[in-house]
């Protein structure tokens, strides 16, 4: 009786789990078949087959544009952030110092505070220094937005590692820079290109912090698909949908070949015969 009470409930568990996934999964494969729609409007399901919108899409050098303005904002901002996040990490970890709670409130403020606040404040701000409609402000925008998830992601890798690894190696003569460049980073490293590879999906999918901070040769791909939606709909926005799910298949995909490289190293070093003093 026991046993048969206990799988009932897995069972339940598993097909709830089931059903949530493929209610999360079912606007997919509707998007992916509306894409190669030869309808003129958004239809389900498509009259015929066609090739049309992708050609609209990738053949415009409105979308071109904005995607390239998306990748430079996105890759600076992961940039940024991984460099940011790190540096507040170690001493938030680390070390002890007085009014560390009001320190940790502060860097987790972005992530309480709505994201139009933070976009209105700092479009006020931006504008009596000049940097409205760059590419450098949405930076800054996405970077203040995504810092404080990438922070929670290298604090929690940093305290899974022993601080006794990086003592030994400045105990046998090692610098405090070199025993972090050599024991402490390589450690850390895959949190660090998962907090980087988040804040670059992150940052090519936020919309509030552009609308605010950009301008008519700074759209990205958030805001140009915005504008599309507004103004008229089309299924070239499927295309673009398409575009953003096979982009974030490969990085993810490539943040997890990352992960096994970084395993594989790691399992490699700890093979190798300690260094002789």
């Amino acid at each position: 009786m026991s046993v048969s009470a206990s799988v009932k409930p897995n069972l339940i568990v598993r097909i709830a789990a089931w059903c949530v996934v493929v209610f999360l999964m079912a606007p997919i494969p509707i998007i992916i078949l509306v894409s190669f729609s030869s309808a003129q409007y958004l239809t389900f399901p498509p009259p015929g087959f066609s090739l049309q919108w992708y050609e609209r899409f990738l053949g415009s050098n409105e979308w071109a544009q904005s995607i390239w303005v998306s990748l430079q904002v996105a890759v600076f901002s992961a940039i940024l952030t991984m460099v940011l996040a790190t540096m507040a990490a170690i001493p938030m970890v680390r070390a002890n110092f007085s009014r560390k709670s009001i320190v940790y409130a502060v860097l987790l403020a972005p992530m309480i505070i709505p994201v139009i606040i933070t976009a209105i404040a700092l479009y006020f701000v931006f504008a009596q220094m000049g940097l409205n409609g760059t590419v450098l402000a949405i930076t800054i925008g996405h970077t203040i937005v995504v810092l404080p998830i990438a922070f929670v992601v290298l604090s929690s890798t940093l305290q899974g590692l022993d601080p006794r690894l990086e003592k030994a190696a400045i105990s046998l003569g090692a610098s405090p820079l070199a025993a972090f460049y050599h024991i402490t980073l390589p450690l850390l490293m895959p949190g660090i290109l998962s907090a980087g590879l988040f804040s670059f999906l992150t940052s090519f999918d936020e919309l509030i912090i552009p609308l605010f901070l950009g301008g008519p040769a700074t759209q990205t791909l958030a805001v140009r698909i915005w504008n599309s939606v507004v103004m008229e709909i089309e299924p070239t926005i499927s295309a673009v949908s398409v575009f953003l799910i096979a982009m974030t298949i490969v990085v993810m995909v490539l943040a997890s070949l990352l992960k096994r490289a970084f395993r594989w190293s790691g399992s490699g070093r700890s093979q190798q015969e300690p260094p002789h003093a």
